[in-house]
């Protein structure tokens, strides 16, 4: 339980919030597929304008999933893990905490299945 409290909050808050969003989702799949994009290579392969593009990264960037370097003119985008790597153990640490719960109510529901006459 430690560990899932070890991790911020606030990393963690900011994630989930920026993950809620299914075209977000979509564009870290495509981030990923490509190693790097432009918003408007990203607005190629989405329903959205680039300038949804581009403020669908801002969400992601303040969430800390990608990170941009500028080449040229062009501003180009990536995945950035960490605050994933972040998230998932803070679900791990959450899903061990249940896990253990959970073994607890079996141990005590069987306990009380062999002392019932």
């Amino acid at each position: 339980m430690a560990d899932r409290h070890a991790v911020d909050s606030d990393v963690v808050d900011s994630v989930l919030a920026a993950l809620a969003d299914p075209t977000r989702r979509r564009m870290l799949d495509l981030l990923s597929a490509q190693g790097q994009a432009t918003a408007t290579t990203l607005a190629g392969g989405l329903p959205i304008s680039r300038q949804a593009v581009v403020k669908h990264l801002a969400v992601l960037d303040a969430a800390g999933l990608v990170g941009s370097v500028k080449v040229g003119r062009e501003v180009r985008y990536s995945v950035r893990p960490e605050a994933l790597d972040a998230t998932a153990r803070w679900m791990s640490a959450l899903a061990s905490d249940w896990d253990r719960r959970l073994a607890k109510i079996k141990r005590v529901a069987e306990a009380a299945e062999q002392d019932a006459p």
